[in-house]
């Protein structure tokens, strides 16, 4: 049985800091997002565009819910600082997993969400959600696309040894 031994590239230590610069500008820009744009009133009137029927009642446990996984997206974008340090395999997958989750926001957030903070804030309610949802588009396609070339996480090659 063989192990296999990785080594940076020329990669690695660009994707490092990619990744961590990526990471905290996504863990800024979810926050913003799930504090400071959304509260209460924004997600009543979501749920009216929406056709809710009773959106005072249902608007206090969507935002509580909300924000609990927009504070996952937060600690889980602000992690991505680690790859400065570390290129730890659960690290990558990690922050993998993280970034192509969060670039599905587009797909996940209601449009009535879009709609309703692009109402009371202009370009500002949607900039910080589009740029981490956008961003982690891009930062998952070169993640994958380093994998692949590399055959290994963190653009590092993979020397066989017996």
């Amino acid at each position: 049985m063989s192990a296999q031994q990785v080594v940076p590239t020329p990669g690695t230590r660009r994707l490092q800091i990619l990744v961590a610069i990526c990471s905290l500008v996504f863990a800024v820009g979810s926050a913003l997002h799930n504090f400071a744009v959304v509260d209460t009133q924004l997600v009543e009137d979501m749920m009216r565009m929406a056709g809710v029927s009773h959106p005072v009642a249902a608007a206090a446990g969507f935002t509580a819910g909300f924000r609990v996984v927009g504070t996952v997206y937060i600690i889980g974008n602000a992690l991505g600082v680690l790859a400065l340090w570390s290129r730890a395999r659960w690290l990558w997958w990690l922050l993998l997993a993280v970034n192509a989750t969060q670039a599905l926001g587009f797909a996940v957030i209601p449009g009535e969400m879009w709609a309703a903070a692009s109402g009371r804030y202009g370009v500002a309610g949607v900039l910080p959600s589009a740029i981490t949802d956008g961003g982690a588009v891009i930062l998952t396609l070169v993640m994958l696309i380093t994998a692949v070339k590399c055959r290994t996480v963190w653009a590092q090659r993979g020397l066989r040894r017996a």
